[in-house]
């Protein structure tokens, strides 16, 4: 019933691709009509669950059983976030929708516009929150700060995405050492390896030596920035500081890696749009991706066979090992068929297609007790999980900020640190316009939620 692991890489970079650079505003939009592709019925008089989420989320075989199993029309809308504002405006929302844990649960949360599932959990037999991955605290927001508080949202499966995968061959031809399974590399330790591993022709990169950007260079610094003891953010949320030494120092190695010139950076992006390609044609020695990558390499026994995954580099002594995504369900506020949606969740997250994710190594299961269904048949699949393993107890959320959507952060970044870049400019500089630019951003949203 799940959509096949291959097909879940290329949906996950869509989501993030369609979401980028669009920011739900409080103020109502006009209109509220969506395209949507309707399921086939389940009979005359079935209530209707719309399903905001990806146009390949389910096939046409998944989405009758889904109707017959929970006795709905089942309407698939997909997902567009100048859509779901206007639905969300209109007080007419999809009954679920696909999101960002770790991004969007403040923004949307703060608003008002979330169901509070702790009381779904508090009578399901199959979702306990007891079972729940540490991970799943993104779906958690206070009234203040991510991470505690209600339940808004369940991530179908996560990663700690500051971990990467290497090429033992690329590192082998270069005479490098390969990294730890345990102890984490010194950010500058990082950078060295990936000037030593980037390979040049007639001046152009043929190889890069690392892909350092994962999910997101705003979510990087943020984590970057607390390996060192600091914050990106002040304590209320409501400002950033690109001055203060751990966020500055997060920033100048950035800029020192887009400068060297090894890896996809702002200023020269991968052609290829996402690391996997890349590191699949044996062009890129090290891919900054988390555990899901894992599913990209295992169905190639070649690449398999020299690929490994480390654990998350280090700004400072203080060692964290955060998810940039947590990509799962919620339930709008105004949603109208809530008993359904939450069986939905249940089957989703709880059933089996939760357990197919968790045996097919895209991504760490979302409760506890799937763990030991992930694959562990091979050396290959043998060293991730256990890398996995010891990496787990430094997971902590990286509270972000209820006032702004992340696209728009990266967006300033976007539009900010190329020229920047390309010039020289100072990181001191470059702080200053950044705290500029992303404070009013911030300002303004502090308005809207009050």
């Amino acid at each position: 019933m799940p959509v096949s692991p291959r097909a879940a890489l290329p949906g996950r970079r869509r989501f993030l691709t369609a979401s980028a650079g669009a920011a739900l505003t409080a103020a109502a939009l006009p209109g509220c009509a969506a395209s949507v592709d309707s399921g086939s019925g389940a009979g005359s008089g079935a209530k209707t669950l719309t399903v905001m989420t990806l146009v390949d989320e389910w096939d046409a075989k998944a989405k009758k059983n889904i109707e017959t199993m929970l006795d709905v029309d089942l309407r698939v809308v997909t997902y567009d976030v100048t859509k779901l504002n206007a639905m969300l405006a209109a007080k007419n929302p999809p009954d679920v929708v696909r999101g960002i844990g770790a991004t969007d649960t403040p923004y949307f949360a703060a608003r008002g516009l979330m169901t509070d599932l702790d009381p779904y959990f508090a009578k399901s037999d199959v979702l306990r929150t007891s079972d729940l991955a540490a991970a799943n605290d993104v779906w958690r927001f206070d009234g203040r700060k991510q991470g505690s508080g209600p339940r808004y949202g369940i991530a179908k499966d996560y990663s700690q995405d500051s971990m990467f995968w290497y090429r033992t061959d690329l590192f082998e031809d270069a005479g490098l050492e390969l990294p730890s399974d345990t102890e984490p590399l010194t950010l500058d330790e990082w950078l060295d390896r990936g000037e030593r591993l980037v390979r040049r022709r007639l001046g152009k990169v043929k190889v890069y030596g690392l892909s350092a950007m994962s999910l997101g260079l705003f979510s990087q610094l943020m984590s970057w920035t607390a390996t060192a003891g600091g914050s990106v953010f002040a304590d209320d949320l409501a400002t950033v500081d690109f001055s203060s030494p751990e966020a500055l120092k997060a920033l100048q190695w950035y800029l020192d890696y887009a400068r060297a010139d090894i890896g996809p950076s702002l200023l020269n992006p991968n052609p290829d749009g996402w690391d996997g390609p890349t590191y699949q044609a044996g062009r890129m020695a090290m891919s900054c991706d988390g555990f899901w990558f894992g599913g990209v390499i295992g169905t190639d026994a070649k690449l398999s066979a020299v690929s490994r995954f480390a654990p998350a580099p280090q700004l400072g002594s203080h060692r964290v090992s955060p998810c940039f995504s947590g990509t799962g369900f919620w339930m709008p506020k105004d949603a109208k068929n809530k008993e359904a949606a939450w069986k939905l969740f249940e089957w989703y997250f709880g059933g089996k297609p939760a357990r197919d994710r968790a045996a097919a190594g895209w991504g760490l299961p979302s409760l506890n007790s799937m763990r030991s269904r992930m694959p562990k048949d091979n050396a290959f699949q043998k060293q991730a999980y256990e890398v996995q393993v010891k990496e787990t107890p430094y997971f902590s959320v990286l509270p972000m900020s209820q006032y702004a959507q992340v696209d728009s952060l990266n967006g300033i970044l976007s539009k900010v640190l190329p020229d920047a870049i390309r010039s020289g400019t100072r990181a001191g500089r470059i702080a200053d316009t950044l705290n500029s630019r992303m404070n009013e951003q911030l300002a303004r949203g502090k308005e809207l939620v009050g």
